[in-house]
């Protein structure tokens, strides 16, 4: 396919999604199976298109008077991948499956192409019905944040401790240009390309031997500030697939005991198959029989650590799901809330006297961070805060430089500030 065939392309695809309200990689799935004719590059260079239009949807939208899917794409080209004119309007030219001619009013809007006099919310690419509460935890920073959260995410890996270092795997990948990540001392981080696109990771011949997971670095961040330690019980409570399982294994050097579980049993169908690979000897899977079962009954009040990666409206991965933040609507943050408030009474009842949970988003609305754990406290006695800069001194590492962005009972990384993306922690402790 031509380039200009992939615009049109893109265009169809943004159609189905805003037309059915519909995940982008189910419409782009359909798109491929119904375009046998596609190749893996095509395929892949249109996802591309379609993600940075919809990253850019609101911006996009205004600059270009118009939110059909056409106007969203010149407004990305012109916008997020700063396209001349001349190149723009030799894309759509009407020709061999190129989308149609710019009209005057679209030249007019390109050669102006700006955001001035926009809406907060629409400069920042953040739900209007969000804004509100976005800009709540980020004051005059917000529509800067927001911006940053419209940006290409790059991609990051784990050196997994229990095989391999990070400089070995760092000569291993260098054909890939690999950077040592900013926080985390197991973190390489390799940038997008000029399409979007990343390396191949997971064809790598060091992902099959276990030596590397694909893990943003906000990720691996707060599972290892969350504290586990050496010969702990520790229990991951909203595990799914197991990343911050196989990071706690890895940080707890394979002794201890390491419980893993999820009140949806089909997400953590992939952790066994991940435990193999990583050498995790200490991971235990515990998968519930039904809602109301509680597979760890038997280690209730005996964890060192409970992490809780709660259930949350996804915010903070924006960038790398730019279509879920027009699909999130006020009912699903009520539900994401009150699923919060109820993972944290159950890991108040796991965790010993002395013992610590960890609360983690992947949030970066206050609701579902300071908000939650206000209310926790409010209703759960015998818990208490611990003060973000203790939460630090603790970690193996020094990360005082993360103490610019504490909270009221947290922490708030962001792609802004931290660039990584955006993950939020508080740390509980149980009262002796």
């Amino acid at each position: 396919m031509t380039p200009a065939a992939r615009i049109s392309a893109a265009i169809e695809v943004l159609q189905d999604i805003i037309e059915r309200r519909r995940p982008a990689a189910d419409a782009l799935k359909d798109w491929g199976l119904s375009r046998r004719f596609a190749g893996s590059k095509d395929r892949a260079a249109i996802a591309s298109l379609v993600y940075d239009a919809l990253r850019r949807k609101a911006s996009s939208g205004y600059a270009m008077a118009s939110e059909e899917p056409r106007g969203l794409v010149l407004g990305m080209l012109a916008g997020l991948r700063a396209l001349p004119l001349d190149e723009i309007a030799a894309l759509f030219s009407g020709e061999n499956h190129a989308p149609a001619p710019l009209t005057a009013d679209e030249t007019a809007l390109l050669s102006a192409f700006s955001d001035e006099g926009a809406p907060d919310w629409v400069r920042a690419d953040v739900p209007e019905w969000l804004w509100p509460s976005f800009q709540g935890g980020f004051g005059e920073m917000a529509i800067a944040e927001g911006q940053a959260l419209a940006a290409r995410a790059p991609i990051d890996l784990r050196v997994n401790r229990l095989k391999a270092g990070r400089d070995a795997v760092l000569a291993d990948l260098a054909h890939h240009q690999p950077e040592p990540g900013a926080w985390s001392p197991d973190a390489l981080r390799f940038q997008p390309g000029h399409d979007g696109r990343g390396p191949s990771l997971q064809t790598e011949p060091g992902f099959f031997a276990g030596a590397f997971e694909i893990q943003d670095e906000g990720s691996q961040l707060v599972t290892l500030l969350a504290g586990a330690r050496p010969g702990q019980t520790v229990i991951d409570l909203c595990a799914g697939a197991g990343g911050k399982t196989l990071a706690l294994a890895a940080l707890m050097a394979n002794r201890g005991s390491l419980y893993a579980t999820d009140l949806d049993s089909r997400r953590l169908a992939p952790l066994h198959d991940r435990v193999a690979r990583s050498g995790a000897s200490i991971v235990e899977v515990r998968i519930p029989r039904s809602r109301g079962h509680e597979p760890l009954a038997d280690v209730a009040g005996q964890a060192d650590l409970v992490l809780v990666d709660a259930p949350c409206t996804g915010s903070g991965t924006w960038r790398r799901n730019p279509d879920a933040k027009w699909r999130v609507r006020p009912g699903a943050l009520a539900e994401r809330i009150k699923d919060q408030a109820e993972v944290l009474v159950r890991a108040a009842k796991l965790v010993k006297p002395g013992g610590r949970i960890a609360y983690i988003t992947c949030s970066m609305l206050p609701e579902e961070n300071d908000e939650a754990i206000r209310a926790f406290l409010g209703r759960q006695a015998g818990c208490t805060p611990v003060a973000p800069i203790d939460v630090l001194k603790g970690a193996e590492s020094d990360f005082s430089l993360l103490a610019r962005f504490a909270t009221e009972f947290g922490l708030q990384l962001s792609p802004r500030r931290t660039g990584t993306d955006g993950f939020f922690l508080a740390c509980l402790k149980r009262g002796d």
